[in-house]
């Protein structure tokens, strides 16, 4: 399954040629690993304070192929490529129409509240897989 969020660039988000500045990037694949958590029904702020566990970004892989440019309208896509009991690997993609404009692969891990590493329970597994 692929995940979806449409966006669009504001001037805040470019650079002075109009171009959006590359760090905005992941700020735009964040957003879109977000939506595509809450599309499964995960709700973090509960998973955070009911059982103490956080997801965070241990490893990015990004690659810049096209710039976006200011008030263009951007899907980022998120795909779930594997999980194991304590990670989620996952794809995404900034496209501008059928332009890929950016392209990442993101190792998220679970943790607690004290930064230790988590398995990721059950139930988030199966939300994710839809197994």
């Amino acid at each position: 399954m692929t995940h979806r969020f449409d966006l669009r660039v504001y001037y805040e988000d470019t650079d002075l040629a109009g171009i959006v500045y590359y760090a905005n990037y992941l700020k735009f694949i964040e957003r879109g690993r977000s939506e595509f958590v809450r599309a499964l029904g995960i709700d973090q702020i509960a998973l955070q304070r009911g059982r103490g566990l956080v997801f965070a970004v241990r490893r990015l892989e990004a690659e810049y192929l096209q710039p976006a440019h200011f008030d263009d309208q951007l899907c980022v896509e998120t795909i779930l490529q594997e999980m194991t009991g304590a990670r989620i690997h996952l794809g995404q993609a900034v496209k501008r129409g059928e332009s890929l404009l950016f392209s990442a692969n993101i190792t998220l891990v679970a943790l607690t509240g004290a930064g230790a590493p988590a398995r990721i329970p059950a139930d988030i597994r199966q939300k994710l897989t839809g197994i």
